[in-house]
């Protein structure tokens, strides 16, 4: 099996959060004179739209969200490992960007090897210790 890249990531992310579709094809029009995209902008804008799902109550589609994450973090490559936890979890704790929800909120879509990185993101926010992909 080959392994998720980071053009492979956007793509599943899409797949799995039709509704993302037109916030990511506005970035693709914004950088397209780029060489080489910065996949970190819309991973940004991706954990805001999880964040409005949560806070609508949309529990199917983030199901099926955090199903592709933990994909992300199983059977990505480096890149794509470090964006999911760096990119995505990272952001979905980060309370300036929850109005009505919490980060503890997304805690029961989180599929185990998922789990284990929001732990990590947390210990390094609390503790300091470095997140390591072990």
């Amino acid at each position: 099996m080959n392994m998720i890249d980071r053009v492979a990531m956007m793509e599943s992310l899409i797949v799995a959060c039709p509704g993302f579709a037109p916030t990511f094809d506005a970035f693709l029009a914004e950088w397209a004179d780029e060489p080489e995209l910065p996949y970190y902008l819309p991973l940004g804008d991706f954990s805001r739209y999880l964040i409005q799902l949560l806070a609508n109550d949309e529990r199917d589609e983030l199901i099926t969200a955090f199903r592709m994450i933990e994909q992300l973090h199983v059977d990505g490559d480096k890149y794509v490992r470090e964006a999911a936890t760096i990119g995505i979890l990272e952001n979905l704790q980060n309370t300036n960007l929850h109005g009505q929800t919490k980060p503890d909120q997304f805690l029961e879509f989180l599929r185990p090897v998922s789990l284990k990185f929001w732990r990590k993101v947390m210990d390094f926010w609390e503790n300091g210790t470095i997140i390591t992909d072990d």
